[in-house]
């Protein structure tokens, strides 16, 4: 089942891509085969998910209506607005309760209650989200908005102040499990200022962050363990 939950997940963004592409660019025809191609794997390995957990049907009339913000800023080709980069925030830190949710529920309507959710799931929603928020502003600060010193001390402060937000999660945890949680904050927080502003081409900084990603997952990971 999270096999599944996980290859739609995935494919759901490239498809959302192609997605923005038709509605977008000038020459859209480009994009109708990836579109089609990756509908066809999220609509199929969602059937089966929907088929084993039916509740799964107002998740994702929660998530289409998402989208259709998402595809509302890319049709105004403005899809790097801070709001836009907030409903896909949100979207992924919400996947973490609902991959809980598909490895826990039943075959039913009814999803389970956000009373069951046990408190280590909702840390991970919140930690998915700072994580998420700080990579935002920090990219933002080193391409788009590289020219304005606003961006830099906006993600430099986001940073330092995930860190005490990072130790109080650690406490709602408990330690010292929770410590583990505290490190990729740390981490975030000496990235932000370390990473050079001006030499470094885009994907030198993505290779960074999927590095800050996968220090994420181990530190959760370890958590947990």
């Amino acid at each position: 089942m999270l096999a599944l939950l996980a290859i739609a997940w995935v494919a759901a963004y490239p498809m959302s891509y192609a997605a923005f592409g038709l509605v977008r660019a000038r020459r859209p025809r480009r994009f109708r085969t990836p579109f089609l191609v990756w509908t066809a794997i999220v609509l199929s390995t969602s059937a089966i998910l929907v088929f084993w957990r039916p509740w799964l049907v107002w998740v994702g009339l929660v998530y289409a209506g998402l989208g259709l913000v998402n595809l509302m800023y890319a049709r105004r080709n403005d899809e790097r607005a801070l709001a836009n980069d907030a409903v896909f925030v949100a979207e992924c830190a919400g996947m973490v309760a609902v991959t809980w949710a598909v490895s826990t529920g039943d075959r039913s309507w009814s999803p389970p209650g956000l009373d069951s959710v046990p408190d280590r799931v909702w840390i991970l929603v919140v930690v998915c989200a700072l994580v998420l928020i700080g990579s935002t502003l920090h990219v933002k600060s080193l391409i788009r908005e590289r020219r304005d010193p606003r961006f830099a001390r906006l993600s430099r402060t986001v940073a330092v102040a995930s860190v005490p937000a990072a130790l109080a999660l650690g406490a709602w945890w408990g330690w010292a499990e929770g410590l583990w949680l505290v490190v990729p904050f740390a981490v975030l927080a000496a990235r932000a200022f370390l990473v050079p502003r001006r030499s470094l081409r885009p994907g030198a900084i993505g290779v960074i962050e999927l590095g800050c990603f996968v220090l994420v997952v181990a530190s959760a990971i370890l958590a947990s363990a």
